[in-house]
C-alpha cells in the first residue's frame, strides 16, 4: 500500500515536472518587447533560450524519477506523456490569449499595434486568429473524450475545455482572419469524423444514407457559399495574396534549388520581369505590393531552400501525422492539420510562439511515450539554446540602440543617426528596414556613393522599389544619369500602380543635361492622370510640382 502511495505520487511529480518544462517554452507567446523596433521577434527568442534551460533541468528530474519506478501505474491524475502535457500546456495560453483578446475588445488593455483593436500578445490580428485556432482542436477533442465521464477530475477538464472554446469562439469572428476561419472549420471536422463511433456510424449510414447524402450535400453548398462570403468580405486581400503566390511561384522557377540570397531579392526579381513584360491584368497592379513573407509557408519553403527539402518536410510532416492517428492522439493531430492549413496563406513559422508550438505537436505526435527519449530531447535543448544565446542577447541589445538611432533618423539628425547606424551595421546587415534606413539617412546627409552601397545590400533583403527610388536618386546628383533612369524604370516595373517613380522620371527628363521632352511630357501625363490607390497630399504636391515643370518649360 505504502509502494502504491509511492509511485502514485512520483507520477504525479514527473506530470507536473513535465508539465512545467513544456508550459515554460510554451509561454514565449506571452512575452511582448514594445521597447524593441516592430515585428521583431529577437526579445522572445532571448527570452526563449533562456526558460530552455529550466525545461532541461525538469525534463531531467523527470526522467530520473520516471526511471527509478518503472513498475509505478501509468495513469494517475494525467498520463504521463508530453502529448497531455503539450494539449493543456496549449489550452492554457489559449485561453490566456482569448481572455486578453476580449479584454482589448471592450478597451480594458490595449492591443499590440495601433492600427488594429485586437492582436492578443501579437502585433497583428492574423497570427493571433491562427495561434487560436490551433487550440480549439484541442478543447474539442478533449471534451468528445471526457463528455462521457462522471469523475470530478474528468468533469473539471471538460468545464475547462468547454470555457476555453467558448472563449474562443467569441474572439475568433472578430479577429476577421479567414485563412485561420477555415483552419479552424477544417481541423474541427476532422476532429468530430475521428471520434465518430464506427459501428454506429455504419448502422445509420445504412438506413438513412439518402438523408445523408442530401446533408452532406447542403454542407457543401454552405461552404461554398462561405468561401465565396469571405472572398467577397476582403476580395483584394485575397486577390493579392493569390497574386503573391503567383510570382512566388514564378520565383521558384528560377531557383529551384533554393535561392541563396534570400526571399526578397528571389521575389522582387520575378514580380520586377512580370511587370516588365506588360502581360498583365488590371487587377494585378492594383493588388500587387512588396510584402515581406508570402503569406505561403510552403512555397516560402520551397522558395529559399528548394523543393527538394519542402518535399523532405512534408514527408516528414505526413509520417509524424500517421504516427500520431495509430495513437489516437486526435487533438495533437488536429492541431497540428489547423497550423498546417492556416500555413498555406498566412506566415505563422516566422514567430517563435508558433515554432515552439509546432516543435512541441509535433514531437508529442510523434516520438511516443516519455521514457527512455527525454535525455535525447533535454541534450538537444541545451545544445540549440547554447548555440544561440549568445546571438541572440547581441541581437536584442543592438535592436534596442536601433530604436534611439531611429530616432535620430525620423527627426532629421542625420549626421548623428548615421554614426550610430554605422556601429549597428555588422549585426543588422540582413534586416532590410534598417539598410534602408541607413542608405537613406546617407542619401540625405548627401553621401551618394556610400548610400548607394547600403542600398544595393537592401535589394538583398527588401521587395520595396522605394529601396531602387533612392538608389536612381543618388544616381542623379551624381550626373549618372543613365543609371537612374534604369532605377526608376525598374522601380516602375516593381510597383507599377505607384506614382512616385513617374513624378522621380519627370524631374530626371527635365534636367538640362538630360532633356527630353518627349519622355517628359509622357510620363508628366501619367502622374496628372493615373488613379492612385489611395489619394493623399503627396500626390496633390507631385501633381502640382509636375504642373509647374510643364509651365516653367511651356509645355500644356
Amino acid at each position: 500500500m505504502i509502494s502504491l502511495q509511492i509511485h502514485k505520487v512520483k507520477d504525479i511529480a514527473v506530470t507536473c515536472l513535465l508539465f512545467v518544462a513544456i508550459c515554460a517554452p510554451l509561454g514565449v507567446v506571452w512575452i511582448t518587447t514594445p521597447e524593441l523596433p516592430v515585428e521583431e521577434n529577437v526579445g522572445q527568442w532571448v527570452w526563449l533560450g533562456k526558460i530552455l534551460l529550466l525545461s532541461s533541468i525538469c525534463i531531467i528530474i523527470a526522467a530520473l524519477l520516471q526511471l527509478a519506478g518503472k513498475e509505478s501505474r501509468k495513469y494517475v491524475l494525467l498520463f504521463p506523456c508530453i502529448s497531455v502535457c503539450v494539449s493543456w500546456g496549449l489550452i492554457l495560453c489559449g485561453i490566456v490569449e482569448a481572455v486578453e483578446g476580449l479584454r482589448q475588445l471592450y478597451g480594458f488593455s490595449a492591443s499590440g499595434h495601433y492600427r488594429y483593436a485586437l492582436t492578443g500578445s501579437f502585433f497583428n490580428p492574423g497570427p493571433y486568429a491562427g495561434y487560436l485556432a490551433m487550440v480549439l482542436p484541442l478543447c474539442l477533442h478533449l471534451y468528445l473524450c471526457t463528455y462521457k465521464e462522471k469523475t470530478v477530475i474528468r468533469k473539471l477538464a471538460r468545464g475547462v475545455v468547454i470555457i476555453t472554446g467558448i472563449l474562443i469562439l467569441c474572439v475568433l469572428p472578430a479577429t476577421m482572419s479567414r485563412s485561420a476561419w477555415i483552419a479552424a472549420v477544417i481541423s474541427c471536422g476532422w476532429m468530430i469524423y475521428m471520434h465518430r463511433d464506427k459501428n454506429k456510424w455504419r448502422i445509420l449510414w445504412q438506413k438513412y444514407k439518402r438523408r445523408y447524402i442530401l446533408c452532406g450535400t447542403g454542407l457543401l453548398l454552405m461552404v461554398i457559399l462561405g468561401g465565396a462570403g469571405a472572398l467577397i468580405l476582403k476580395p483584394d486581400s485575397a486577390l493579392g495574396r493569390l497574386f503573391m503566390w503567383k510570382i512566388t511561384c514564378k520565383a521558384i522557377t528560377n531557383y529551384p534549388w533554393g535561392c541563396d540570397k534570400g526571399f526578397a531579392f528571389a521575389y522582387g526579381e520575378a514580380q520586377e520581369n512580370y511587370f516588365t513584360q506588360g502581360n498583365y491584368a488590371e487587377w494585378e497592379e492594383r493588388v500587387a505590393g512588396s510584402p515581406e513573407y508570402v503569406f505561403n509557408e510552403y512555397l516560402s519553403l520551397t522558395l529559399t531552400e528548394g523543393v527538394v527539402v519542402c518535399v523532405i518536410v512534408l514527408v516528414a510532416i505526413g509520417i509524424c501525422l500517421r504516427m500520431g492517428v495509430k495513437r489516437g492522439r486526435y487533438g495533437i493531430c488536429g492541431a497540428i492539420l489547423s497550423l498546417l492549413v492556416f500555413s498555406f496563406s498566412s506566415y505563422p513559422m516566422h514567430f517563435p510562439a508558433f515554432v515552439v508550438a509546432g516543435i512541441c505537436l509535433f514531437l508529442a505526435c510523434g516520438i511516443g511515450d516519455f521514457v527512455g527519449k527525454s535525455f535525447v530531447l533535454c541534450m538537444c535543448l541545451i545544445l540549440w539554446a547554447g548555440g544561440y544565446m549568445g546571438k541572440w542577447r547581441q541581437e536584442e541589445e543592438i535592436c534596442r540602440k536601433w530604436v534611439s538611432a531611429r530616432l535620430l533618423y525620423n527627426t532629421g539628425a542625420y549626421k548623428a543617426a548615421n554614426e550610430a547606424y554605422g556601429e549597428l551595421y555588422p549585426i543588422l546587415k540582413e534586416r532590410g528596414r534598417f539598410l534602408f534606413e541607413y542608405g537613406h539617412s546617407l542619401h540625405k546627409s548627401l553621401f551618394y556613393n556610400e548610400s548607394n552601397k547600403y542600398l544595393e545590400e537592401a535589394c538583398w533583403h527588401s521587395t520595396d522599389p522605394m529601396v531602387l527610388n533612392i538608389m536612381g536618386k543618388n544616381y542623379q546628383e551624381l550626373h549618372n544619369y543613365e543609371q537612374a533612369e534604369n532605377l526608376f524604370k525598374r522601380a516602375i516595373h516593381r510597383l507599377p500602380g505607384r506614382i512616385y517613380p513617374y513624378y522621380l522620371l519627370t524631374n530626371l527628363y527635365a534636367e538640362p543635361d538630360f532633356y527630353n521632352p518627349g519622355k517628359l511630357k509622357e510620363v508628366a501625363d501619367i502622374v496628372l492622370t493615373k488613379e492612385p490607390k489611395v489619394h493623399s497630399t503627396a500626390i496633390k504636391e507631385m501633381r502640382s510640382k509636375v504642373k509647374e515643370i510643364l509651365e516653367k518649360i511651356n509645355m500644356k
